[in-house]
């Protein structure tokens, strides 16, 4: 039987986030991909800020999980285009990780997003780890998220064809995400929903993959933020113009007013002048 002490001897001899590759050598097959990913972190950033205002949380960009050790390492990791770890600092003695090392945590993702740019297989591979020694072959990447890396969401993106499937994970299996009434899929604990948004994001008119809140507002990234306080300053601008144009004209009404009772209280003393010069003293 193995000892507490021995395993504890053993989990301090496994690798961390500092020794081991950060990269696998493959590169982003799409390149939406990157934008997409910067997109969704921009505008779910003050939603975790506010949920994490200690700053304890991680958001992965097609960054590695390190799920279980192999030779040669990368080949036990996944790295999803997209996900978020709650209650775990970005940075580890003050340096940003590399990659999230499950082993080294206990903590799994909240939610992980992946962006399809093949038919999906891939993203839906529920194939098992299959112990063949000394062959072994990696398991899907369904099988490795639903059984091993476990985030309560999985998300699988079809890039091409502006789809969707969110699964929750449910007494250990995931469960499909019924669309709601606005065609967006619910993440209750963040009080967010994703969702398909066609509209220029960068320099591109696409759709893109988005959150909302809960009551279906877009959440917006910082630009967006900044244009749309920009047209709010704008707007109140042009109201204080219009108040001043109007309480100008305002001004120029009462001013005309008083000029023409001014002249009319002159023609008056004319006209008393001219009856007095004729003798009549004037009535009025």
């Amino acid at each position: 039987m193995t000892s507490t002490i021995e395993v504890a001897q053993t989990i301090t001899t496994l690798p961390d986030h500092t020794q081991l590759p950060e990269s696998d050598g493959t590169f982003v097959k799409n390149l939406q991909e990157h934008p997409q990913s910067i997109l969704l972190t921009d505008s779910i950033n003050p939603i975790l800020q506010r949920r994490h205002p200690e700053g304890n949380y991680c958001i992965g960009q097609d960054s590695g999980i390190y799920w279980r050790l192999t030779d040669p390492p990368e080949r036990g990791a996944e790295a999803p285009d997209w996900f978020y770890v709650p209650n775990v600092p970005p940075a580890i003695d003050g340096r940003m990780r590399r990659s999230y090392v499950l082993w080294q945590e206990l903590i799994s993702p909240l939610i992980v997003l992946e962006f399809v740019s093949g038919d999906g297989s891939e993203e839906r591979d529920r194939t098992p780890l299959l112990r063949t020694i000394p062959e072994e072959r990696k398991p899907g990447k369904f099988w490795i998220y639903e059984n091993v890396i476990r985030p309560a969401f999985y998300g699988i993106y079809e890039v091409r064809l502006a789809r969707i499937e969110l699964y929750h994970l449910i007494e250990d299996r995931y469960q499909l995400v019924p669309a709601n009434e606005r065609g967006n899929y619910s993440i209750a604990p963040l009080e967010v929903e994703l969702g398909i948004w066609q509209g220029r994001y960068q320099n591109v008119e696409l759709p893109w993959l988005r959150w909302w809140d809960s009551q279906g507002n877009l959440l917006l990234t910082g630009a967006e933020r900044a244009e749309q306080e920009r047209q709010r300053a704008e707007q109140e601008r042009q109201r204080a113009e219009q108040e001043r144009q109007r309480a100008e004209q305002e001004r120029q009404r009462a001013e005309q007013e008083r000029q023409r009772a001014e002249l009319a209280q002159s023609q008056l003393e004319q006209l008393r002048s001219q009856l007095r010069a004729a003798g009549i003293e004037p009535q009025v």
